[in-house]
């Protein structure tokens, strides 16, 4: 029982493919900040036209 405990990897792929997909989401939240960000002082500058 503990020898096909240890062998057992379907855990661990878990646990990786939990940490990918929390890298992404977290590269993703800071890519819409930063465009955010971005438009919101192109808009501002536009505003500032009219």
């Amino acid at each position: 029982m503990l020898t096909k405990f240890v062998k057992n990897e379907s855990g661990a792929t878990a646990i990786e493919y939990a940490l990918i997909a929390s890298l992404v989401a977290l590269g993703l939240v800071t890519g819409m900040t930063d465009v955010g960000t971005a438009l919101n002082a192109s808009f501002t500058t536009m505003a500032s036209y009219f």
